[in-house]
């Protein structure tokens, strides 16, 4: 692997961040480009449904505990 691939290879953290930020609507300038250089579609519209599945699961949770 040489030094390019690994500085564009991106990890399930930064797009965990990328998202999360993107749910929370908050993001630097320079953050966004740089998300925007080096993530996929792909991985980021993964990371977008998983994030909305947990974010469901976590309110259905929540509402279940209220109510009992």
């Amino acid at each position: 692997m040489s030094k390019d691939e690994k500085t564009t290879s991106t990890t399930i953290v930064q797009v965990a961040k990328a998202v999360l930020a993107a749910f929370m609507g908050i993001r630097r300038q320079s953050d966004l480009e740089n998300d925007a250089a080096n993530l996929k579609p792909a991985q980021v519209i993964i990371g977008g449904l998983i994030g909305a599945l947990i974010f469901v699961i976590s309110l259905l949770l929540l509402v279940k505990i209220i109510v009992n």
